[in-house]
């Protein structure tokens, strides 16, 4: 299973995680997400996911990605 960490600004509280998490679990093959508010990361597990799918997920839940998808350490 492989991890990507999104850099999102503009989450502030729980209700950010809650929103990103319902749109992100959404997506096809993600099994796994954390949202950690305060450093602005959201994490994304599963197999054969679509990048793009997560990003507009963030977006569709009124967030934006500032950086890239980048593979978490294992």
């Amino acid at each position: 299973m492989a991890s990507k960490i999104y850099s999102v600004s503009g989450m502030s509280c729980g209700h950010c995680a809650a929103s990103v998490t319902e749109e992100v679990t959404e997506v096809p093959g993600v099994t796994k997400i954390d949202v950690d508010v305060r450093a602005g990361l959201v994490t994304v597990s599963g197999d054969s996911v679509d990048e793009d799918a997560v990003r507009a997920a963030i977006i569709e839940a009124g967030y934006v990605v500032t950086e890239g998808a980048r593979s978490a350490a294992s």
